[in-house]
């Protein structure tokens, strides 16, 4: 990938930069100090400090109200992919990069999002309603008071049904399940379900295979709305008219051109041949919901699990209650729209061809200004803050590109074509990818990552100040967790529902995405505001601050080491630990199947981490000066040992044979998910053929390892 950038502009305020030499006068140690400073994980002990320098100074930029500024104005008003706002966002965050000194380019597509043109839903009988489909101000609220984005579930169906109604309660496979013991069809029906538990795409993918001809969602009040606490404006949580959008297309990126990237002029697949949802779906507010659902009888609830927070007894029907919902949306050309990813690259000075990523979407359903305004400003809050000590001669070694995507909210669509339009040299130069989706809605800090940075992203926590209080936020990440003595905080596994997905479980690069999250509220709604934001979410902004520090402070720690900080050991345990879970789902089927291969090859792996680590540390310590470009080439080959090119079996575009998205969940990962959905098919000769591959990629990585020791070595 060649990111041409205008020529740097450097501010050149003599104050300015006196301010940030004279910052690291105060933070440097003494070389007595230095001594006493624990070796940071592929550093020497001499740059450890000189690192641990950098970021004090890097973190000091990083600004309260700098983030409630920024929040405020990217959170004004809704900017929807593919709309004039969300057009005015991309300049405003390529503009406002660029006058930091940064290098800038908009990355644009011309991708299909065919936007609502009309939504109707109304109770037939008895006693005919029209339903509102549109969410009321909100007195005090600015961003409510103007024009609201269309309740809308990106990708439905055109129609105009009319059917009695179902309520499927969760949609989800299992009800259908339960639904068909009952003797209750939802075939030639239209299905109601609540929100929760999985994708809706795949809620939406079950009723059309069911034989619903139309489909409504709605957030029950005792998953997100009253039943939980006060709701908004009083509260955190889902007003009775709140509405959750969101797309149902269950394929990643543009499905006008699956697997490559969406050029302008490019050939696209015809509407009747993309892999969209046929029938009509819409969402609708708990309070609409209600209209519909008291008067549904038929059969009982097959569980009490099946009732909700409406004040009446839940029924499954069918009827007596008809609907009729009518669906419109744009076709054929009017429904492409161009859309806009902003790169904005700080070069390394030593590494330049290795790149640290940190992205986050910057398209919502509305004001977005918990999704995902928290995280770009998270992203923009570590640009400048590696802008501004770029201005006084500090520079990364490797470089970092600041991505804020669009289209996330349609299907990740915006990285997924980033990802296709440059995937060979993604693959070829990307050290890690950090993501920024939701880093702020509440108090309660959490993380997934690939197994290789979990122990980084441990180190770097407790680097990290607390927003809440004294120590580190390692410590009040470990408290949240209520840990024994010893024991390590948990950070989650990749799996779908976010713009992770293109470069972990499509090309295997490292990636990580943390966040402080909360109980519901506003999801995807109109009331996803600055003042909801400012009294709910992150009232003095020190989430937004922690989370762009931190995401400043991991990108630092990985642009500037000398050897890149992978750790293997914990991909070890957890090779051990699913295969163990293997066995145990192997055994319930009654094979005989042997993992012993697969069990030896993980043994070696672990050797060879173990030696990774034992032999870089050394290395560092005995030639200070030594040259490791060969070796952390050489390291970026060690996840991707675990990818394969054709991918997962009926699912080729998820290429990383570690995690991928449940393909019955969406939300879900589902570990070692080749073998494992052999499992579930039933298919035995399919699984030991899985196992043997596996175990085979297993054995490069260790190979890959190994590789990676001796080039070290060869520098003794």
């Amino acid at each position: 990938m060649r990111i041409t950038g205008k020529k740097i502009r450097r501010l050149t305020a003599r104050a300015l930069l006196l301010s940030v030499a004279w910052l690291f006068v105060l933070v440097m140690p003494s070389t007595a100090h230095a001594q006493e400073i624990e070796r940071l994980t592929g550093y020497t002990l001499q740059r450890s400090a000189d690192q641990l320098n950098y970021e004090v100074a890097l973190r000091s930029v990083v600004d309260t109200a700098h983030a409630r500024w920024l929040s405020s104005v990217l959170s004004a008003e809704p900017h929807v992919a593919g709309t004039q706002r969300q057009r005015w966002t991309a300049e405003f965050v390529d503009s406002l990069t660029r006058s930091w000194g940064l290098e800038t380019q908009l990355d644009s597509y011309l991708v299909y999002l065919p936007h609502p043109v009309e939504l109707a839903v109304r109770r037939v009988s008895p006693d005919p309603l029209e339903l509102r489909t549109f969410e009321p101000p909100i007195a005090g609220d600015p961003a409510t008071l103007g024009e609201i984005f269309p309740q809308f579930n990106a990708y439905s169906g055109r129609g105009d049904v009319t059917a009695e109604l179902v309520y499927v309660n969760y949609g989800l496979i299992e009800d259908y399940e339960l639904l068909a013991e009952a003797g209750v069809s939802v075939e030639g029906k239209i299905a109601i379900a609540r929100y929760g538990r999985s994708y809706r795409g795949i809620k939406a993918r079950e009723a059309e295979r069911n034989g619903a001809i139309g489909l409504l969602f709605y957030s029950d009040p005792i998953d997100d709305g009253f039943v939980r606490g006060d709701v908004y404006p009083e509260g955190r949580f889902r007003p009775e008219h709140g509405v959750q959008r969101g797309s149902i297309k269950n394929l990643r990126g543009d499905p006008s051109s699956p697997n490559y990237s969406s050029d302008f002029g490019v050939e696209r697949l015809p509407e009747s041949e993309m892999e969209i949802t046929r029938i009509p779906v819409a969402p609708i507010s708990y309070s609409a919901a209600s209209e519909l659902l008291e008067g549904i009888r038929g059969s009982d609830l097959p569980i009490q699990a099946w009732q909700g927070g409406l004040p009446f007894r839940y029924h499954v029907g069918p009827g007596p209650v008809v609907a009729n919902l009518v669906v419109e949306t744009e076709s054929e050309s009017e429904a492409f729209h161009p859309i806009y990813n902003t790169l904005a690259v700080l070069r390394g000075t030593k590494y330049p061809r290795e790149w640290v990523i940190i992205g986050g979407h910057r398209d919502a359903w509305g004001p977005g200004a918990t999704d995902n305004v928290s995280g770009t400003v998270s992203v923009l809050e570590a640009a400048r803050a590696f802008a501004e000590l770029a201005r006084a001669g500090q520079r990364p070694e490797r470089t970092i590109v600041f991505a804020t995507w669009d289209a996330e909210e349609w299907g990740l669509i915006g990285s997924t074509e980033f990802v296709e339009r440059f995937e060979e040299d993604l693959s070829a130069r990307v050290v890690a990818y950090i993501n920024q989706d939701v880093t702020a809605s509440g108090t309660r800090f959490g993380a997934s990552a690939a197994a290789s940075l979990k122990e980084l992203i441990r180190e770097v926590t407790e680097a990290v100040e607390n927003p809440y209080g004294s120590g580190s936020l390692y410590e009040y990440w470990a408290d949240n967790q209520d840990l024994d003595d010893g024991a390590r905080t948990s950070i989650g596994d990749l799996g779908g529902g976010s713009d992770f997905v293109g470069f972990y479980n499509h090309l295997g690069i490292a990636s990580a995405n943390f966040g402080f999250g909360g109980s519901g509220g506003v999801y995807h709604s109109a009331y996803d505001t600055h003042r909801w934001m400012s009294q709910f979410g992150d009232p003095g902004f020190v989430i937004h601050a922690a989370s762009g520090r931190l995401a400043a402070t991991l990108a630092a720690r990985i642009a500037r080491a000398d050897v890149i900080p992978y750790s293997y050991r914990e991909l070890e345990e957890q090779l051990e630990s699913l295969t163990s879970n293997l066995g145990e789902q192997i055994e319930e089927k009654g094979w005989q199947l042997s993992l012993d291969g697969l069990r030896n090859a993980i043994q070696h792996f672990g050797v060879a981490a173990r030696r990774l680590e034992e032999v870089r540390t050394a290395v560092l310590a005995a030639h200070p000066s030594g040259e490791w470009e060969t070796s952390n080439q050489l390291l970026l080959r060690v996840d991707k040992a675990l990818t394969r090119e054709s991918g997962v079996r009926g699912r080729p575009w998820y290429r990383n044979l570690l995690f991928a998205a449940d393909r019955d969940n969406g939300y879900a990962n589902v570990p070692l998910p080749s073998i494992t959905e052999a499992i579930r098919d039933s298919d035995r000769a399919q699984t030991e053929t899985e196992v043997d591959d596996f175990g085979g990629r297993v054995r490069d990585a260790t190979a890959a390892l190994a590789a990676v020791v001796r080039s070290l070595e060869a520098n003794r």
